[in-house]
């Protein structure tokens, strides 16, 4: 009887060590997933910045402005646009 006692002992012994060992590793992936999640949004935020900056680079007024000033380019007149058919 005694014999089985510590085999019932050692087993119990075990399983509770099974479960602290798991629900540490547990929180260490919970923990993980979080950080990753924060990062995630940090990220989101940072690509609707430059989504915005990218639109504020390309929209049209900026790069008609840009040819002209810098690039010294004009608008054809419609009997130049005319002649080259």
């Amino acid at each position: 009887m005694l014999r089985f006692n510590v085999i019932l002992l050692m087993i119990v012994v075990f399983c509770a060590l099974g479960v602290v060992t798991s629900q540490h590793r547990a929180r260490k992936l919970f923990q993980a997933l979080e950080t990753e999640q924060e990062r995630a949004r940090q990220l989101d935020v940072e690509y609707g910045q430059l989504q915005l900056e990218m639109s504020t680079w390309a929209n049209h007024p900026r790069i008609e402005k840009i040819a002209r000033e810098r690039l010294h380019m004009v608008t054809p007149n419609s009997a130049v646009t005319k002649g080259a058919r």
